[in-house]
């Protein structure tokens, strides 16, 4: 069970802003103590590089960074540590997925996304299409902010080489049932690639890629409690063993001087010079944080404040405040959207700010599910393991300020 009062005191910004109501955590979570430490542990300890170095305190760094590897990969359900390449974040993982696979998709081939993606899930893909002449489609949702299964189905084809979509929308907060999908178009056809975005369901859900049968899935340290510039690439490692590397530089390479260029077998080829050894290192006491809660736990937490915070706001604005996404708790995470008559979003956030309330404004990076419904910009709250039915209080207070200062 979460106790959002005792996880507080494991963040030490709330030390710092006692009255702090922070409610933006799908664009970064805060950071416990343990996570600072481990990072800061290595830049005083055994700030070395990796993977080159025989001295003691580079085998240190070395082996907390393998241990991290094989960390991530029993946390997703993978079948190998080989199947990890560390990143920046999620968008440099999808990024490299889509010019890994560029000579996978031809001229009138298909690539395949959703209108509730993140951008960092649609624009490479739009431009991989756009480079390659490859036909990009784009599928829309139902009126409950779901996937339209129907129309995927009716889009796949046999030109169809890529299927990508997230496990959680950053808007929506849709849960997207990725293994039924994954089967549906493995079904259609078996080489289709499927990529996820798992940017919001790493620290919320439980994730198993190889029960979803997924070839890629990227997602970032700094969604799910560690450090800012560290993620994760997962692939499969039959697909990974088959593609070239893209980056070239130190430690990707078996063999720089024979006619045809040696390199390293996955995931090293991808990780071409030093990676940010610190974040991957603070990354796996992360995944340690989030273990010691127990992603069930944290998953029934946000749930019973997620309808709790529904419950409040419609009781409270009614008719005056749109609530986006599921109405079924069961397929919805912890992110709310809304839009309140009469009052632009970025003056909400402005004056919820004033009051110490963290919340986001804006498209979140999602341009084509917001014209889509006609918005121009919502209001995001996102919550976490250190909110609680006080904080949505609060906020459902200060809304009410905001209403009356924009009657």
């Amino acid at each position: 069970m979460i106790h959002p009062e005792t996880i507080k005191k494991d963040f030490p910004i709330f030390a710092h802003h006692p009255d702090l109501i922070y409610l933006d955590s799908a664009a970064t979570a805060l950071k416990p103590q343990v996570v600072i430490d481990a990072e800061k542990e290595y830049l005083e300890q055994y700030s070395t590089n990796i993977a080159r170095g025989v001295y003691p305190l580079a085998e240190t760094a070395t082996e907390k960074c393998d241990m991290t590897r094989e960390k991530i990969a029993h946390f997703i359900g993978a079948g190998s540590a080989d199947e990890i390449i560390f990143t920046s974040g999620t968008t440099d993982g999808i990024n490299l997925v889509a010019l890994l696979l560029e000579t996978h998709v031809s001229e009138g081939d298909n690539i395949i996304t959703t209108e509730m993606e993140h951008h960092s899930n649609f624009l490479p893909w739009k431009e991989l299409a756009e480079r390659t002449k490859a036909d990009f489609r784009v599928i829309s949702l139902t009126q409950t902010g779901e996937i339209d299964i129907e129309r995927l189905k009716q889009s796949i084809d046999e030109k169809t080489k890529i299927v990508a979509f997230s496990a959680v929308s950053n808007v929506l907060g849709t849960i997207n049932p990725v293994q039924e999908i994954t089967a549906l178009i493995k079904n259609i056809n078996r080489d289709i690639m499927v990529v996820i975005d798992g940017a919001q369901a790493i620290a919320h859900n439980t994730i198993n890629v190889t029960e979803w049968d997924i070839d890629f899935l990227a997602f970032s340290g700094h969604k799910m409690f560690g450090p800012t510039g560290i993620g994760v690439l997962y692939g499969r490692k039959s697909i990974l063993n088959t593609l070239a590397p893209i980056i070239f530089g130190g430690g990707m390479v078996l063999d720089s001087c024979a006619e045809k260029t040696l390199y390293k077998e996955a995931p090293y080829r991808f990780e071409a010079g030093t990676p940010h050894i610190g974040g991957i290192i603070a990354l796996g006491m992360a995944i340690h944080y989030i273990q010691s809660l127990g992603l069930e736990n944290i998953r029934k937490h946000e749930q019973s404040l997620t309808t709790y915070a529904l419950e409040r706001l419609e009781k409270a604005f009614g008719d005056a405040i749109t609530l986006l996404g599921p109405k079924n708790i069961a397929i919805r995470g912890g992110i709310i959207s809304f839009v309140m008559a009469g009052v632009h979003p970025h003056d909400i956030a402005a004056v919820l700010g004033e009051h110490n309330i963290c919340v986001r404004a804006g498209e979140h990076c999602t341009t084509p599910l917001h014209r889509s419904l006609g918005l121009n910009a919502t209001t995001r709250i996102s919550l976490s393991i250190y909110n609680t039915e006080r904080d949505i209080d609060r906020l459902v207070d200060v809304l009410k300020e905001v209403q009356t200062m924009f009657r």
